[in-house]
């Protein structure tokens, strides 16, 4: 407690009287004054926020233009009357995770297909012949489609997780070794006063400034980004389960047909 009174009364005397050549001007003067230790735990910091943000920025255009190129292809989805209108505005709506999804049961669709036409030599009608074997097997692709498309929006947002619960310490550590510095000084000296302890105190809580500075940002940042991952994520699982609807649909009416020709 007495160390952590001292500290307090160093930082009011510090704002309230110390002169420029105390505290030296300004940060950068005290981070030039700082030592070989410090001076690396703030580039670290300053990595840390320079990529974060870097980060944040980048998901912000990129989901920005998915959400656009989402609303964009559910429209052109809900008005086409044949998948291959769709597929055919894939490659100007490619933003949309839920065009790869989308590709992927497509493809999986013609695959059955041309498995149906193969497995049936000599077919009555196109109703019997273009028949979609597995509603199972397509909504596994479509499964699988939808992972691959979390994965890629969430690439890299693990970092902003990362930098928000590790920077705070990266810079309690320079900190406490700035102030552990200062207080090793005081033994070289008959008087200790606060004009020779503050500097370095003041040195030391750079880095405490800067690793919340890189740690705040990142975590809202994280917490909006997990946000949006999980809207999204509803919208993969209702766009795949409209289009197993559409698909079971239509393989009913071909049944249909074929049990009618049949008779």
């Amino acid at each position: 407690m007495r160390t952590l009174g001292f500290i307090a009364l160093v930082l009011l005397q510090a704002q309230d009287g110390l002169t420029d050549s105390a505290l030296g001007g300004s940060v950068i003067a005290l981070v030039a004054r700082s030592g070989a230790l410090s001076r690396a735990v703030l580039l670290i910091l300053i990595l840390f926020s320079i990529a974060s943000w870097g980060i944040v920025l980048h998901k912000l255009w990129q989901y920005r233009l998915a959400k656009n190129h989402t609303v964009q292809f559910r429209n052109v989805f809900r008005r086409s009357s044949k998948f291959s209108e769709v597929q055919s505005a894939c490659e100007s709506l490619s933003r949309s995770p839920l065009v790869g999804v989308f590709q992927t049961g497509y493809a999986e669709l013609n695959a059955q297909m041309r498995d149906s036409r193969s497995a049936d030599s000599q077919p009555k009608d196109a109703a019997e012949r273009l028949t979609l074997r597995s509603i199972d097997a397509l909504d596994r692709a479509l499964q699988r489609a939808a992972t691959v498309e979390v994965n890629k929006i969430e690439s890299r947002v693990s970092f902003l997780a990362t930098t928000a619960s590790i920077t705070p310490f990266i810079g309690l550590f320079g900190t406490v070794w700035g102030i552990m510095n200062s207080f090793q000084s005081l033994g070289n000296v008959q008087s200790a006063t606060l004009a020779l302890v503050a500097p370095g105190i003041a040195e030391a809580l750079i880095a405490t400034a800067m690793g919340l500075f890189a740690a705040i940002p990142a975590v809202i940042a994280f917490n909006h980004y997990a946000d949006t991952v999980g809207r999204l994520e509803v919208r993969y699982d209702t766009f795949m389960e409209e289009f197993s609807a559409i698909l079971q649909r239509q393989a009913a009416v071909r049944d249909a047909a074929a049990a009618g020709a049949r008779t």
